[in-house]
């Protein structure tokens, strides 16, 4: 088995370095993430870092970079507009969103350099990604500076929910294969998961319990 050390890692070649710390956390969630500026107009970019923080309140985060260094024109626009969208990203729609990564200048958006469309529903001030199946309207609520590496949590509060009916099983849960929702490997890797199992709630000494395998 490989074995690599923190010193060993602080070595390593800038690029090598980046693609193995980014791939060997695990799959992550592969979302886009749209906004709007008021002088720019939509922007949207690809996120690997959206995760659930709780479900009441319904709230979701993820990291970015400050504007310190490099325009990030996804976090400006939320502190200045405080809406976005997280679009999950579909088998079919990969090329366009790992376009989006892309540095464009701030006045370009990339739903006009990736094919990417823009969707606006209920009059929510921020564009929806129209190729997306599942797709979230949030609302900036707070951010933490992480100093360690220079980054930013931002948090958002889930205030519209989107999704195809047919996904949606009778207690709720989302089968995210039957969308074709993609994860992340690393930086540039796509991949279409394939469900296993899905098991009921876990207690202390009972019997695991799958919901798709039918008990003897």
């Amino acid at each position: 088995m490989q074995h690599i050390t923190s010193e060993e890692i602080a070595a390593m070649e800038k690029l090598f370095r980046l693609n193995l710390i980014n791939s060997v956390t695990g799959y992550k969630s592969a979302n886009l993430i749209a906004t709007k500026s008021a002088e720019n107009g939509a922007n949207v970019a690809v996120f690997s870092s959206v995760t659930h923080l709780g479900s009441n309140p319904a709230l979701l985060g993820f990291i970015t970079r400050p504007t310190k260094a490099v325009p990030r024109n996804t976090y400006k626009n939320i502190k200045e507009n405080k809406y976005f969208t997280v679009n999950h990203i579909q088998k079919d729609m990969i090329e366009s969103a790992h376009q989006t990564a892309a540095k464009y200048e701030e006045e370009i958006s990339e739903f006009q350099k990736t094919g990417l469309e823009e969707e606006y529903l209920d009059s929510f001030y921020a564009p929806y990604v129209k190729q997306s199946i599942v797709k979230l309207g949030c609302k900036f609520v707070n951010e933490y500076f992480i100093k360690e590496n220079d980054t930013v949590m931002v948090i958002g509060a889930i205030e519209h929910i989107y999704f195809d009916e047919g996904i949606q099983a009778p207690d709720g849960w989302l089968r995210l294969d039957d969308a074709e929702t993609v994860t992340i490997n690393g930086l540039d890797g796509y991949a279409l998961p394939n469900l296993l199992d899905r098991f009921h709630y876990a207690r202390p000494e009972q019997e695991i319990k799958s919901f798709f395998k039918k008990e003897d």
